[in-house]
Order: C-alpha cells, then sequence, then structure tokens
C-alpha cells in the first residue's frame, strides 16, 4: 500500500535541523568503485554548496528535513558537512580552499575507515545495515579537525 508508506527515497538522507541554514560544504565521498591498483580508497563524488532541502512530516505531524542528493547511493557514498577551510600560503596570508581540494583533505583522513567490499554485488531487497565509510577512526563528533599538510619550518 503506497499511501502508509512512510519511507523516504534512498537519495534523500536524514539531516539535522541545524545543518538547514548553514553555509558548510556538502562533501560526498564515494568508496568501492575504484578498480586497480589505486592507493586511494576513496574519491570525491560531489562538492557543493547548493542544498536541496526537502520537509516530511511523520505519523505523529513532527517535521523531518532531508538532503536531497540526485544519485547518492547508501552503498558506496558518505556524507560529510564541512565549514569552508583556508590554508596557509608563502606569505602567511589565508587562501581560500575550493571544495574538491577539502574533498581530498577529508578523503585522506577518513580512508583508514573505508570498509573493504566487492565492486559487484548481488541485487538487494534492502539496503546494508553499516555504512562503507566507518567513523571508528575519526570519531562521531569533532569540534576541530586539524589536516596537515607538509610542514614548513623557516630557517632561524
Amino acid at each position: 500500500m503506497g499511501i502508509f508508506r512512510r519511507k523516504a527515497p534512498t537519495n534523500c538522507i536524514p539531516i539535522h535541523p541545524d545543518n538547514i541554514t548553514t553555509k558548510d560544504w556538502i562533501i560526498v565521498l564515494e568508496a568501492g568503485t575504484i578498480i586497480g591498483p589505486s592507493t586511494e580508497k576513496l574519491r570525491v563524488a560531489l562538492a557543493t554548496m547548493e542544498k536541496k532541502i526537502i520537509k516530511k512530516y511523520n505519523i505523529f505531524l513532527r517535521p523531518q528535513h532531508f538532503l536531497f542528493l540526485e544519485g547518492y547511493d547508501p552503498r558506496i557514498h558518505g556524507v560529510y558537512f564541512c565549514p569552508q577551510l583556508y590554508k596557509l600560503d608563502s606569505n602567511n596570508k589565508p587562501v581560500v580552499l575550493e571544495g574538491d581540494e577539502i574533498g581530498k583533505l577529508l578523503a585522506k583522513h577518513v580512508q583508514d575507515g573505508v570498509i573493504p567490499i566487492q565492486p559487484w554485488y548481488e541485487p538487494l531487497e534492502k539496503l546494508p545495515g553499516r555504512p562503507i565509510i566507518t567513523t571508528t577512526t575519526m570519531g562521531s563528533n569533532l569540534d576541530t579537525l586539524v589536516v596537515g599538510g607538509p610542514t614548513h619550518t623557516s630557517p632561524a
């Protein structure tokens, strides 16, 4: 019975209401699709600041918010919200990082948490119970994440 179906489609990701109005980057990392002798386990599938928010009401008429991402597949994608990041140039002035650069830094940091799966899978009746990228290596709640690049030491 379609009228009693209460689940959102798979390309709608439930989000917290605090993430609706933020100007954070949405980074979608893709795992399990790189074939061959590549050292990378993740790739940046999408990096954008544009959000399409869908509001649905549960059976008790409480609003639930969903982020709509075209082509999102929970079997291979992980979604992260990231604020605007900066790096220092040679003059120690902050330079804005673009979405792909932020996504590559994030992918480098979380690639140890990728669950190795085969690049093919049997058709499923339902989605798998665990995500493709686990957060055990990173912790589920982060206030600060320091992503280090090459360190430059000035001659004294």
